[in-house]
Parts: C-alpha cells; structure tokens; sequence
C-alpha cells in the first residue's frame, strides 16, 4: 500500500504542475477585484456535486479574505435562491464537464435576471458550452482521476481547490488585505489566536 500512496501523491502533484497558467488568471482576479473590491458586489459560486464543495470551500475562504462571497446551490437557485443575485455580482462556477445541466441553465436564468451579469468558470472542457459562454475561463489540464475506476472526482477537484486558492492568494495581493483585516474578520480559535499575537509582535 505504501507503494501505492507514494504513487498516487505523485499523480496528484503532478495534475497540479499541468495546470495550465495563462493570462486568464490575472483577468479573473481583476474582474473579481473591480466587482467586488471597487464595485462592492459579491462572488457568488457555484457548482453541482463534488465541484460544489470545492466552490462552497472557495466562497467560505475569500470571505475571510475580504471578499464578501456566498455559496448559490444550483439547483435551489431555480426555487427562488436566485434572488441572492444583485449588481455587480460576479459568478464563478465549477463543472469538470462544463455541461452540468444545472450549472448551464444557473447561466441562462442569471442572464434573464441580470444580462451584464459577468462570469469566471473553473473546467475542465474549455471547449464546452459553459466554458465558452464565460467572461473568463480557468482550465484544469483535465487531469485522469486517480480513483481505481477513473470516474470519482479525486484529481480533478484537487487542482480545482488550487485554482480556487490561486484566486484568493492573488486578489489579496491586490486588494492590498493586511493581517489586521484577517483579524478583524477572524477572531476565533487558533487563527484568531494567532492573528492577534502577529499582531502585537508589530
């Protein structure tokens, strides 16, 4: 098993290294600094299944960095949930496939409600209907999962929860978020903590 563990690491790294990095990172960070930071609206994620954890993960984690997001359930949104949407909000959704079906009809009902509605889209089919109708589309290099079957989302998610922390790390870059905003927003449990005590050493 060890043999095993050592190898699957070493898939898994290497999905990582494969991501593909073009100027669509720095055109995602500065639509998510001017809707959000300057405009004031907030990044609402979204995805089906497992990428939904990821953009649950994503929402919660720029939230603690200064950038007020929310976690919009696909699937909700068409019952009302929708309503959550606002001017200059900014969508980023999540779909290995690019052809969820909730996800592309979130896109078409987003666009009823608000057509200057903008996008940013995590995929890993950048050919695909959702990838092709984004502002911004962020590839995963497609990855083979590593489960034993090549169907359950292992790699894939992997390298869309770094994605995710490559867009937080670099709008906080640019935002200019301090360790005094982080605690401020952070005040519990050992980052708090920790917040604090950086805080004191300055």
């Amino acid at each position: 098993m060890t043999a095993d563990i050592k190898e699957l690491l070493k898939k898994e790294a290497q999905a990582v290294l494969n991501i593909p990095v073009t100027d669509a990172y720095e055109k995602a960070v500065a639509l998510i600094v001017e809707q959000v930071h300057r405009r004031k609206g907030k990044l609402v994620t979204s995805g089906m299944g497992k990428a939904g954890q990821i953009a649950m993960n994503i929402a919660t984690t720029f939230c603690s960095t200064g950038i007020p997001a929310v976690f919009l359930h696909p699937s909700e949104a068409q019952h009302g949930d929708l309503g959550i949407l606002q001017e200059n909000d900014l969508l980023l959704l999540i779909s290995n496939s690019g052809k969820t079906r909730e996800i592309v009809e979130l896109t078409q009902l987003a666009r009823n409600l608000d057509p200057r509605l903008k996008s940013i889209v995590i995929t890993g089919n950048p050919d695909s209907p959702l990838a092709l109708q984004a502002d911004v589309c962020l590839a995963t290099g497609h990855p083979a999962e590593v489960c034993a079957l090549g169907m359950t989302p292992t790699t894939s998610t992997t390298v869309m929860t770094v994605i995710g922390d490559i867009l937080v790390v670099e709008t906080m870059k640019q935002t200019g978020f301090t360790i005094e905003d982080y605690s401020k927003r952070h005040h519990g449990g050992y980052l708090g903590e920790k917040s604090r005590s950086l805080l004191c050493e300055k």
